[in-house]
């Protein structure tokens, strides 16, 4: 049960995503950053995906992927195109990867101890989410306050 739950909130969370960038009456208001606000939704963005993609991808589903956590609040001025192709990709790994994913699957232990301690694949996948959506949160309104 708690895989298809998963499957179900990703699959809405990244054509959230995907439907913010695509919002952005301009492509330079991506990149914008204000006092107080450090990251611009495009960094966040491309930190949403590089994080799934790692921890998603990379781990469970042995995608190969090699993230580059730095580059993901470095890059600048990547074309809006390229970003709502890498959250059609990441979508595709992420519910691939699912659905690979058993139920019994979810209470071993997640392969990384992301945090210093050992957890679950159910509960990191499940932490995974919530941290998607409060950087989702953050992308909504930067749209709103500064494009």
């Amino acid at each position: 049960m708690l895989r298809k739950v998963l499957a179900e909130l990703y699959e809405r969370d990244l054509d959230k995503l995907r439907t913010e960038i695509a919002s952005y009456e301009n492509e330079s208001g991506l990149w914008k950053t204000d006092e107080g606000i450090s990251n611009s939704a495009g960094n966040l963005c491309l930190h949403l995906t590089g994080n799934l993609k790692h921890f998603f991808g990379a781990v469970l589903g042995e995608t190969g992927y090699v993230r580059d956590r730095d580059a993901e609040f470095a890059d600048k001025d990547v074309p809006r195109s390229e970003m709502l192709a890498d959250i059609d990709a990441t979508k595709n790994v992420v519910l691939s990867t699912l659905a690979s994913v058993t139920e019994e699957d979810l209470n071993k232990p997640y392969p990384l101890e992301v945090f210093g301690r050992p957890m679950t694949v159910g509960y990191f996948l499940t932490h995974l989410a919530t941290h998607f959506n409060y950087h989702l949160g953050q992308i909504n309104y930067h749209r709103r306050l500064l494009s």
